[in-house]
């Protein structure tokens, strides 16, 4: 079963979908977070596109594990697309997902603004690849 990993920003949010099996993340595109009011619908019709059965959004949390205001927008995010799409809806914490990405594109030697169009992706590939493997054990 497919699903469709969500990095929430208050810019950009970056989307990765996993192959039928659920088992390989692939990063797929960034879509601008604005107009805030459209942002759970244009995420259900993506999650349709791709046949996902499941949508798991990053959940920010704070290096000593608490939660700030970022991860009430999270949990809101998530309401609305569970709400927009009717499909499960997962929450699942995000931490260093974009320290990660970021590491991985210097290393591929990518310019800087090459790196902020793909980094939100490459970081939601990455929170669905560590959740596809965490529900593998």
């Amino acid at each position: 079963m497919r699903v469709l990993a969500v990095d929430p920003g208050s810019r950009r949010v970056g989307l990765a979908v996993s192959d039928p099996t659920g088992t390989i993340a692939q990063p797929l595109a960034t879509i601008p977070a604005e107009p805030r009011e459209t942002l759970a619908e244009r995420l259900a019709a993506m999650a349709k596109a791709k046949e996902a059965a499941r949508i798991v959004v990053g959940l920010p949390r704070r290096m000593d594990g608490t939660f700030g205001p970022e991860a009430k927008a999270a949990r809101d995010l998530a309401d609305a697309i569970r709400h927009a799409s009717g499909l499960p809806v997962e929450l699942v914490d995000e931490r260093l997902t974009t320290a990660a990405a970021e590491r991985s594109l210097l290393a591929a030697g990518m310019r800087r603004e090459k790196r902020r169009a793909n980094i939100d992706r490459v970081a939601a590939a990455l929170l669905l690849q560590s959740h596809l493997d965490s529900r593998r054990v």
